[in-house]
């Protein structure tokens, strides 16, 4: 478990060693051809015990609820969205395979920082696919520095799939310049909404600056049958 930070200190993360970290190598469209990308080994939640997910980062990782409604609270309205891209791209292939999506086929990367109170507290990067924006959900594609989050949560056909989560770093994943100095593990998790039974994935990483242990609302785990934790504290 990570100890705890002294008032105004960065909070050390410190993953479970049996948690997975192994590196996946794959192309990216970011690079040419010769160069690749590497991604965490993202775990479905059910194959990680309770136990590995330190206490602390629970009421976080496993919230059912709107992250940006709980970091609105915990900022105490002094939250605010830097939009760092929003663009057609090819996704990662981790990304490609979870939404069914053909490796070459292209679609709207949106990546943003969530600063609360004037810190980078997480890094989220949205994928959504071509076929998701259309009809009424068009509006997607022009959502700038407006919370993606505040929109799914609002929309009456919203579906939320099961969470995976993944210890990153920066051998496994590439962090923008704009999420400040990374060196030590992350949390993350990810998870694929539904609106009119049209995909969204949306990864939300923890900054280094972003401290677990402030209270804020907490709305409940991922109601997997394979998690045990009645002993959420």
């Amino acid at each position: 478990m990570p100890a705890r930070a002294h008032r105004g200190a960065h909070l050390r993360v410190e993953c479970p060693p049996r948690i997975d970290t192994t590196i996946l190598i794959v192309p990216s469209s970011r690079f040419s051809s010769h160069k690749f990308h590497r991604e965490p080994a993202w775990q479905a939640l059910r194959r990680v015990p309770s136990t590995h997910v330190p206490h602390n980062w629970r009421h976080w990782l496993l919230d059912r609820g709107s992250l940006t409604e709980r970091l609105l609270v915990k900022s105490r309205g002094q939250l605010r969205v830097q939009l760092l891209k929003q663009q057609l791209e090819r996704p990662r292939l981790s990304e490609c395979r979870d939404l069914a999506l053909p490796v070459r086929r292209l679609a709207l990367v949106r990546e943003v920082i969530l600063h609360g109170n004037h810190r980078p507290w997480v890094y989220a990067r949205s994928i959504l696919p071509l076929s998701t924006l259309t009809g009424r959900l068009r509006s997607l594609r022009r959502l700038d520095n407006r919370p993606l989050g505040q929109l799914l949560f609002n929309d009456p056909t919203m579906v939320r799939g099961p969470f995976q989560i993944a210890c990153l770093t920066p051998g496994n994943c590439e962090f923008p310049p704009e999420a400040g100095p990374v060196n030590q593990p992350l949390w993350g998790r990810r998870s694929i909404f539904r609106l009119d039974q049209k995909p969204v994935l949306v990864s939300e990483i923890f900054l280094p600056c972003f401290d677990p242990t402030a209270f804020s609302p907490y709305n409940g785990p991922d109601p997997s049958p394979d998690l045990r934790l009645h002993r959420i504290r």
